[in-house]
Formats: structure tokens, sequence, C-alpha cells
């Protein structure tokens, strides 16, 4: 009988099709690190998402675990290095968010471009603020897409149909560029794409070399009043650097869904007004998680047969 331990919240669909399999499920989404240390010797698979850690620490105790499935994209919270070594299949569901990831990120350049935070914030202090809210358009201005992926791809898709530019820069473009021509973008190198965009958004895993990518020498080479998305991973985008180009007017607005120190991002950045913050919640839409569950769900009863 395959034991499975749910450490996080997820769709009660994945948990339920879980069962259905034969599968005995265990739901422990409060569970802390010491507590995980001293169970997770009993059981097969690990179901987790962003709030759990499994660490080489964790893991060297999880002598019977054959499998790890995270319910949603990033693997930073999970040592796959050490599960590698160890024997462990480790299994993530980034097709599921795509879609919602992408509409969040359309969401925060519409809100950059028209102001909409902080109409609905002076609207709620009681003050009309008509004639200082005068915003742009995003038709016929160039986004630059800094990963072209699942996500990337699915965000320059719906940036064309709303009559944008798509400028699309990656490390594996010679395996995306059919992706690139099917929507009409073009794909540049990273250094064109700084210096011909009005919007860029960046869709890229938190690694070593991705680490502040967006850095001050990036942002010389962007044009003054540029507008800059993250709802990738904190650390993409150096937060320093982001702070030092909001101040000399390098970048007009920041919108951003992740942080480099989560739950509590620096007070300095997040209470701009021209930066609209979210707490994280690209993947946070009922259709998103329901699939996350259930792909992970799926993979899982397909590994142990």
């Amino acid at each position: 009988m395959v034991k499975v331990l749910v450490s996080d919240p997820i769709h009660e669909d994945g948990v339920k099709i879980l069962r259905e399999a034969g599968h005995t499920v265990d739901l422990r989404t409060e569970i802390t690190a010491e507590e995980l240390k001293k169970v997770v010797e009993g059981y097969d698979a690990v179901v987790l998402r962003s709030r759990t850690k499994l660490t080489a620490e964790v893991l060297e105790k999880a002598d019977r675990l054959k499998a790890i499935a995270r319910a949603g994209v990033g693997l930073d919270n999970i040592d796959t290095i050490y599960a590698e070594e160890r024997g462990i299949e480790v299994f993530n569901s980034p097709e599921a968010p795509c879609n919602t990831v992408a509409e969040l990120v359309i969401g925060l350049m519409l809100s950059m471009a028209r102001h909409i935070s902080v109409a609905d914030s002076t609207m709620k202090q009681g003050r009309w603020e008509k004639n200082r809210l005068t915003g742009i358009e995003l038709s016929g201005r160039t986004l630059g897409v800094i990963g072209f992926g699942r996500i990337g791809y699915t965000v320059g898709k719906k940036a064309r149909a709303l009559g944008m530019e798509v400028l699309a820069y990656d490390v594996l473009m010679d395996k995306l560029r059919r992706f690139v021509e099917e929507i009409g973008a073009n794909d540049v190198d990273l250094d064109t794409l700084l210096a011909e965009i009005d919007f860029v958004t960046v869709h890229v895993p938190l690694l070593p070399q991705t680490r502040h990518m967006i850095s001050a020498p990036q942002f010389e080479k962007m044009k003054d009043g540029v507008y800059v998305v993250n709802a990738a991973r904190g650390g993409i985008v150096d937060e320093a650097a982001l702070k030092a180009a909001l101040d000399s007017g390098k970048v007009a607005g920041a919108a951003l869904d992740v942080y480099e120190s989560e739950p509590s991002p620096d007070p300095e950045l997040v209470e701009r007004a021209n930066v609209v913050c979210t707490p994280h919640i690209g993947a946070g839409s009922v259709e998103a998680q329901r699939g996350n569950s259930t792909i992970v769900a799926e993979k899982l009863i397909k590994f142990f047969g």
C-alpha cells in the first residue's frame, strides 16, 4: 500500500484521485519542519506546495520515500540534487498555472498603465483625482518577455491579442523559436530586448545564474520610463537596483507578485505609489489549484503503477 503525506494544502480533487486509486493519504497541512523529520520515514511519497521545505536534512530521514510531488511550478524548496542522489523521483505541474499566471501579468501591466490601484486607493479615501491619473495604452507598446517557456509564451500570446509588439529572449531559443513565430513575436538577444522595450516581464526559474539577472547594468540599457513585472520568483529582479531605477525615473513603474523576502517584503519598495504589489498569488486561481492537485496526483498514480 502506497502511503502519501500531503504537507501543504492542495485542492481536494487531487486527494480524492489518490484515495480512489487505493493510496493512503494523510493530510498534515500545517506540519512543522521538526515534525516532518520525525514522520517522513513512514511515507512513500510527499505532496507539497511552497511552504514545506524538503531539505537534505529532512530527506536523509526518508528511507522509504520514492517520490516527491510539487503541486506547482518551482522546485526551489526541494533539494533536488540530494533527492536524485537518493533515487527519489521529483514531479511538479508546470502546465497547470500557465494561464492563471499569464492573466495576472496582463492585469498587473494594465494596472500600471492605467493607474488602477492608485485610482482605487484614492477613491476609497474620498479623493477624485481624474486629471492626475492619465495613463497609457498597451496597444502599440513593446513587451519584452525574458524566458519563453509555457508561461512566457502564454503572456506573449495574450499581449499580442492586445496589440503589443513582443520581443522574446530565452537561453533555449533554438528549441522555442516555432512558438515565437506562432504568435508573431520576434526572438532577439537580451541586450536588444532591453534597449527596445516599454514593458518587461521575467519568466525564468530562480537559479544561481538567474539571480539578479535584472539589476543595475540591465536597467541602464533600458529606455527611460520602462515598466517592470516580476511574477516569477523573488530574486530575479534585484530589488535594491529596482528602487534606484524607480528613484531616477528609469523605471516608471513596477508590478511585483514575488519578492526577495517573503512573506515580509521590503516596505521601502512595496509602499511606493508606482509599485503595484500582490502577495505571491500568481497561481492563485481555483482552476490552477485544481490543475496542480490533479496533475501531480495522476503523475504519482502512474509512477507507482
